[in-house]
């Protein structure tokens, strides 16, 4: 389903500026904070503010279709909600790595049932420093 058709289901209201704000979001290979998703955006379309980002951010957010990351640099990153993964952080750079990890996946599993729980979500960033 496209990032668009979500937000239509989600009860999003759709304005240009918001398809476009979208769009940035969907085509994105990084995990943008509000700033760059500002930067980016008024490329397109000199008139959207700032406000216009955050508020935009806040209501996607809200209805589910993003999600926000937090990875200990000050700022809020976003990226689609829905597949799965983990983020393993360049603490140098910056830098988020995405991955996932069959024995991983099982391994968190088993813990919450060793500790008498059904898992029913979770988030993992991992922090580290490339070796050189």
């Amino acid at each position: 389903m496209r990032v668009i058709d979500k937000c239509l289901e989600a009860g999003v209201r759709m304005t240009n500026q918001r398809r476009i704000i979208i769009e940035l979001i969907d085509e994105a290979d990084d995990h943008p904070d509000v700033e760059t998703i500002y930067r980016r955006a008024i490329a397109v379309d000199k008139t959207i503010s700032l406000a216009t980002i955050y508020r935009t951010v806040g209501v996607l957010e809200q209805a589910g279709v993003i999600e926000k990351l937090e990875v200990g640099d000050g700022k809020a990153r976003y990226e689609l909600a829905g597949e799965h993964h983990e983020h393993l952080v360049d603490v140098d750079s910056g830098e988020i790595h995405e991955f996932q990890h069959e024995e991983l996946e099982a391994l968190k599993e088993q813990i919450a049932r060793d500790m008498g729980f059904e898992l029913v979500g979770h988030r993992l960033e991992l922090f580290g420093r490339k070796i050189k």
